[in-house]
């Protein structure tokens, strides 16, 4: 449709360089170069790790650690 209209001269004309480079933009706006990601925040995501918090050898070495 916007082919149509700027292959009429009378349109043609009344376009400026700077509404010809606002155009460029709407024809790119719907190009995502990167993919689409979409995110379920509602889920936690399974990394596979096991997470253990080390504990203290001996109760010497708790009695130092909360100095």
């Amino acid at each position: 449709m916007l082919q149509q209209v700027l292959a009429e001269p009378a349109w043609a004309k009344k376009l400026s360089d700077e509404d010809r480079r606002g155009l460029t933009a709407l024809f790119w706006s719907n190009i995502n170069p990167y993919g689409t990601f979409r995110l379920d925040m509602d889920m936690r995501l399974d990394l596979g790790l096991s997470v253990s918090v080390p504990r203290p050898r001996s109760p010497e070495s708790a009695s130092a650690l909360a100095g």
